[in-house]
C-alpha cells in the first residue's frame, strides 16, 4: 500500500536535493541545474562538508546570481539520522556519492522509508541487486521510486532500446543489439567504482542469486540479455566486443516491466571497435585489469593514480563524444537507430542525471514504485527532455 500521496510530498521543503554536490560530477550537475531548473524549482545542495558546499554555492552565484540563497544540507553518507532528515525534506534525492556499494545503501534505506524518489549513477550490479533484496518491498509500500544508473550508465542504452522498440511491430518477438562507441576519460570516482566491481566477482554472483530468490517471475512473457561472443558486425561496420555491464540488465528489466517490448525480447550489448588489432588489444587490456583488480596491492596502486574528485578538464571533455547504434528486428522488419551526444562520462552524464531529477519532480509519469528502471519510471517524458537538451535519438540508415 502506498503510504505517501502526492500532496504530502508536494509540501516538503525541496523538490530536489543533490547529495554529493561537491564531487566532480556533482559540481557539473549543480551547474546544469543552476542553468536549466525552472524558476519555481526548490532545490538544495547536500554533502559532508559545509565549507565545501559554501564554496560551491559562491562559485555558482558568480555565474548564476539566483543561487545566492541556495539551501545547504550537511550530511554524511554513514549518518542514518541525517540521511533520514534529508530524505524526508525532499521529493527527489539525486546522489553522486560512490562507490555506491560502500556508501550508497543508507541513503537508499532513508528514501525508501520516507517515500522519496531516489536517483543515482551506479554501474555496480552487486549494489543494484542488494538494493532490490533489502529495500524493494519498503519502497513499494511508501511509493518511492528507486532509479539506478541515470547517467551514461545506463540511460542512452535503456532509452535507446525504448526508442528502438517503438519503431518495431507490437505483439511479436523482438531482438535488439546495441553497439557503443565513445571517446572520453574516467574520473577518479568512476574508476574506483569500476575497479571495486571487478574485484568482487563472487559477491556479485551471490547478490544476483539472492535477487532471483526474491524477484517474482513474469508470466506469459520473456526478456533476456545473453552475452554474445566477439564478432564482426556488418550492420555497423565494426568489430563487436561483448560488454557484460549493468546496461543489459537494466534494459532486460525495462522489457519485463513494459508490455510494448513484446512476448519474447532479447538484447545484446557490445562495444564497437573499428579494427581487429584494436579489438584484440582492448580485450587483452580488460582481461589484464580484471586480473590485477583481484590483488589488493594492485588496486591500491591504481586508485592512487586517479583519486575521487578528479577528472578531465573542460577542454578535454569538449572533444569527447558517444554514439550507441541499435539494430532491432521483429515481425519481419529491421530498424536501425542511434543515440548520440557529447562527453559521455561527465557533461552528458550530468545533463542526463539532472534532467532525470527534474523529470521525477515535475513531469506527469506512469504509476510506479519500488526499484524501477529509467525507461519504466520516466519513459516518454525523459526521452522528450533529453531530446530537447541536445541528446539525439534518431532512426538511422544501415552502415
Amino acid at each position: 500500500m502506498n503510504t505517501q500521496d502526492g500532496s504530502a510530498r508536494a509540501q516538503r521543503p525541496y523538490d530536489i536535493v543533490l547529495f554529493g554536490a561537491t564531487g566532480f560530477v556533482g559540481v557539473l550537475t549543480a551547474r546544469y541545474l543552476a542553468e536549466h531548473a525552472p524558476d519555481d524549482c526548490r532545490w538544495a545542495l547536500a554533502g559532508r562538508s559545509r565549507a565545501r558546499l559554501e564554496r560551491l554555492r559562491e562559485e555558482l552565484t558568480a555565474d548564476y546570481p539566483a543561487c545566492a540563497g541556495l539551501p545547504l544540507i550537511e550530511a554524511r553518507a554513514d549518518d542514518p539520522a541525517a540521511l533520514g532528515a534529508l530524505a524526508a525534506s525532499a521529493r527527489v534525492v539525486a546522489t553522486t556519492v560512490g562507490p555506491y556499494l560502500w556508501y550508497g545503501e543508507p541513503l537508499v534505506a532513508a528514501c525508501a522509508d520516507a517515500g522519496t524518489d531516489y536517483l543515482d549513477l551506479t554501474g555496480e550490479n552487486e549494489f543494484v541487486d542488494l538494493v532490490y533484496v533489502h529495500h524493494e518491498a519498503r519502497a513499494r509500500e511508501t511509493g518511492a521510486r528507486l532509479v539506478h544508473a541515470c547517467g551514461f550508465d545506463s540511460v542512452p542504452g535503456d532509452l535507446g532500446v525504448y526508442f528502438t522498440v517503438q519503431q518495431l511491430p507490437e505483439g511479436v518477438p523482438l531482438s535488439v543489439d546495441g553497439f557503443v562507441s565513445a571517446s572520453g576519460t574516467f574520473s577518479g570516482g568512476t574508476f574506483a567504482s569500476a575497479l571495486n566491481a571487478m574485484s568482487r566477482g563472487r559477491q556479485t554472483l551471490r547478490a544476483a542469486h539472492q535477487r532471483r530468490l526474491h524477484e517474482p517471475r513474469v508470466v506469459g512473457r520473456r526478456a533476456r540479455s545473453p552475452i554474445g561472443g566477439p564478432r564482426y558486425s556488418a550492420e555497423t561496420d565494426a568489430w563487436a566486443l561483448p560488454l557484460p555491464l549493468l546496461d543489459g540488465r537494466i534494459i532486460t528489466r525495462s522489457a519485463r516491466s513494459l508490455p510494448r517490448y513484446g512476448p519474447d525480447f532479447r538484447y545484446r550489448h557490445y562495444a564497437a571497435v573499428k579494427t581487429l588489432p584494436m579489438a584484440v588489444g582492448g580485450l587483452a587490456a580488460v582481461t589484464a585489469l580484471v586480473g590485477l583488480a583481484q590483488l589488493p596491492a594492485a588496486r591500491r596502486w591504481f586508485l592512487s593514480r586517479l583519486r575521487p574528485g578528479e577528472g578531465p578538464d573542460a577542454g578535454r571533455r569538449a572533444k569527447s563524444w558517444f554514439s550507441v547504434r541499435f539494430v532491432g528486428e521483429g515481425g519481419g522488419r529491421a530498424v536501425y537507430t542511434e543515440v548520440t551526444g557529447g562527453d559521455p562520462g561527465y557533461d552528458e552524464t550530468a545533463k542526463i542525471f539532472a534532467e532525470s531529477a527534474l523529470c521525477l519532480a515535475f513531469d506527469e509519469l506512469p504509476p510506479a514504485s519500488g526499484q524501477v528502471t529509467p525507461a519504466a519510471a520516466m519513459g516518454d517524458a525523459l526521452l522528450t527532455r533529453l531530446q530537447k537538451a541536445g541528446i539525439r535519438f534518431r532512426v538511422a540508415a544501415r552502415r
